[in-house]
């Protein structure tokens, strides 16, 4: 892993909000409520004893998400909803492994979201709690990516490489933002941490196949283009929309 220059997380992590709206981690305690954290949004509806269900936070999002976007069936929908997600949790951590050279202890105990809320997906960090980077990979793919991943499969027929292909390609895209906002901003040196971080992380089994390693496109398709008026992504593995 790269040798990096630690730099304390401050309460706020403000060094992450001028990056951008995906890089944004709010922390203390939410002014609307008790939001669910996301330990308890991967887990399983259940019934108690009187056979009252607890809310389906997932699910919730997924037809939430669906409407937004009028996706023809909620696969669909839960593929956007995971992109959208991974794109949040890699840009805080990565952000904040090159800022200051450690990342934020994302247990989803302690990460609370805003599943009715709009996009990039409302997160709050009820203690700040340093790690090292080298633990980026568990606190992101053990931590949330693999039990995001689980829950949505339990629900809907989406394609477990489609869901790490959504991985690969949202951390690509918080490179490349956080590249370009190094650059622009006197901050070289952070963006080629953010590089040699990420390069590390697609050598994971599960991250290393999905994304072409010469073009960066994808080698799996997040169906986005099946959203009316939604076309191709920028880095789809399709060069027209297939008819389907």
């Amino acid at each position: 892993m790269v040798l990096l220059l630690l730099v304390d997380l401050d309460p706020q992590l403000a060094a992450l909000g001028p990056i951008g709206g995906f890089f944004v981690l709010r922390t203390g305690v939410p002014p609307r409520g008790s939001l669910p954290t996301l330990a308890r949004a991967y887990t399983e509806p259940r019934t108690d004893a009187r056979k009252e269900v607890y809310t389906d936070f997932v699910t919730f999002r997924i037809q939430r998400v669906t409407e937004s976007i009028r996706a023809p069936e909620p696969r669909i929908a839960a593929s956007v909803a995971h992109q959208a997600l991974a794109a949040r949790l890699w840009s805080i951590a990565l952000g904040a492994a090159a800022l200051y050279g450690q990342v934020p202890d994302l247990d989803p105990r302690l990460l609370r979201w805003d599943p009715a809320g709009g996009a990039p997906d409302d997160l709050w960090l009820s203690e700040v709690r340093p790690l090292p980077v080298e633990a980026i990979g568990e606190v992101v793919l053990a931590g949330h990516l693999e039990p995001l991943a689980a829950a949505l499969r339990a629900r809907h027929r989406v394609a477990e490489g489609l869901l790490w292909g959504n991985a690969g390609s949202a951390l690509a895209a918080a490179v490349r933002q956080l590249d370009r906002w190094a650059r622009a901003n006197g901050r070289p040196e952070a963006g080629d941490r953010a590089r040699t971080i990420a390069a590390e992380l697609f050598a994971h089994p599960d991250l290393s196949a999905t994304l072409d390693p010469v073009t960066l496109r994808r080698r799996s398709c997040c169906l986005y283009y099946r959203v009316p008026g939604g076309g191709l992504c920028g880095d789809c593995c399709f060069t027209r929309p297939p008819e389907h």
